[in-house]
Formats: structure tokens, sequence, C-alpha cells
């Protein structure tokens, strides 16, 4: 889908916007932390960058509808933006380099757009739907990404991005079993997991907790890298699309092992439908 070519390369224009700000105020923040009613948090930091966002979304894409994790949404129509200016608040607030910002374009409740700015990591990953997924640092020096070809769990590597939310909930024991069958285990964390299941460093990738303004980003990107994200049912975990839905467990994987990781997490719990 050719059509979203200048909607991606705006994407990236939105990025440069704010990265300055961002690195201005990472790690000088003496400000209260909040927390929605989700139990995302919120920074003041955060509303100034969604802010300068929406200002570039308005001079550019002014009859998109644009909706936030901060701000009231604006604008209507089938054409919305997504926006998440700090995906990974916790480790912004304590100095933490991984952050980023997530901008996606949703069309009719389908995600066909996703940027993740993580300038402390100096990378870019993006995708547009028919246009494969990338990374790299700007447009002009980006290399093509996919997910590996590992098929079996004894070799494959895994990310988390919370161990107790996992052991301590439903899927408690599912968790611990999956954990123990694969190769290596780490806990990148936040967009960073499933990033790097895109681009095939990491073959699992796991979320406590999801909700639709990560989901925008992340659910194109290891799509169009030939991944597959559900929820734990099996799910499509991004089709239909709300940005306000409830955070979820959410299992990002390269394809080859998604039924099988599924089924191991089910042992520790209900299937959630």
């Amino acid at each position: 889908m050719p059509g979203f070519d200048d909607d991606l390369r705006l994407a990236h224009v939105l990025a440069d916007a704010v990265e300055r700000t961002s690195l201005e105020l990472f790690g000088a923040l003496h400000e209260e932390v909040e927390m929605d009613p989700e139990g995302a948090l919120t920074t003041p930091a955060a509303r100034r960058l969604e802010e300068l966002l929406r200002h570039q979304l308005h001079r550019t894409r002014p009859r998109d509808r644009v909706e936030g994790r901060t701000l009231d949404p604006t604008g209507h129509g089938a054409r919305r933006w997504v926006l998440d200016a700090i995906d990974g608040s916790a480790n912004y607030v304590r100095g933490v380099p991984v952050w980023a910002t997530l901008i996606s374009l949703v069309v009719e409740d389908e995600p066909v757009l996703g940027l993740v700015a993580a300038p402390l990591l100096a990378r870019r990953w993006w995708a547009g739907a028919g246009s494969g997924a990338w990374t790299g640092r700007t447009l002009s020096r980006a290399r093509r990404i996919e997910v590996s070809g590992t098929e079996v769990l004894a070799h494959a590597s895994l990310s988390t991005d919370d161990v107790a939310g996992w052991l301590h909930g439903d899927h408690g024991s599912g968790f611990a079993t999956l954990t123990d069958r694969v190769w290596r285990t780490r806990a990148y964390g936040e967009f960073w997991s499933h990033a790097l299941v895109a681009e095939g460093a990491v073959d699992l990738g796991l979320a406590a907790w999801a909700d639709g303004y990560q989901l925008a980003t992340l659910a194109p990107l290891l799509r169009e890298a030939g991944g597959a994200v559900t929820d734990l049912a099996g799910h499509p975990a991004a089709s239909p699309l709300s940005s306000a839905a409830q955070a979820r467990p959410v299992v990002a994987t390269n394809g080859r092992m998604h039924e099988e990781v599924l089924m191991m997490l089910g042992q520790g719990g209900g299937a959630e439908g």
C-alpha cells in the first residue's frame, strides 16, 4: 500500500520534532508522576511531548483524528493518529534509557503504520502496511528486518516486561514452565522486547500489560516483519483496535512457535476470551 509512504515520512518528522525536547527533559525531572485509570504512569514531560506532536499533526493532517495517552481526542474520521509520547515512563523518570515515542496511524480500526523512536538507543523501528519493517536511525540509513527462523523452544530467546506480573498472575505456572524450556530469558521490557522480536534478535516477547496505545504501533511492526502478536486466547492483539482498550497480556513471537507458547501459558490459568 504505497499510499502510506507519505504518512510514514511524516511519522519520522514527528519523531524529529520531539526528540530534542524529550532528551532535554530526560534525567532532569523533578516533577509529580501521576497514574492514569489503567495504571500507566504519566508525567508533565509526556504531556509536553504530546502537545508538540499534536501541533505538528494539526498543521500537516488537519482532517485526521488524533488520540493520545495524556490529552483528549481531537478531530474525527476514519484516519486517526495514535500517540504514546513516552512508552516506558517509569524508566524515563528514573533515568533508565529504555523508553520511546510511539507514533501510529489507524485506518478504520486497523493499525496500518507504526514508528518506534528510541533516542537514547539511537534506533528507530518502523513499518507501513505492505512496505515491510525497517530499523535504523533515519529513513535514508535503514535496513529491512524480519523475525527469526527459530523453530524450537529450547533454542529460543525470550524477553518479558514484568517477571513478577507473570509469575504471580493467572498464568504463573505456565510462564514458569515456558521460561524453563527456552534457551535464554531476559527482561528488556517496554516496547523493546517486541522491536527485538521484529528484527529477529529475540524470538518471543511477552507483555504482562499492553494497551491500544502501544499495540497500534507494535502490531504493524511485528506483522510486516513476519511475526505474530495476539492475546492469550490467540485473538489478534490489535484488530479491531481501541486506543483506550484496557491493558492485557500480549504474546509476540516469530510465528513459528506461537501456538506452542500460547498452549504452555494456558496451562497456568484459564484461557482468556
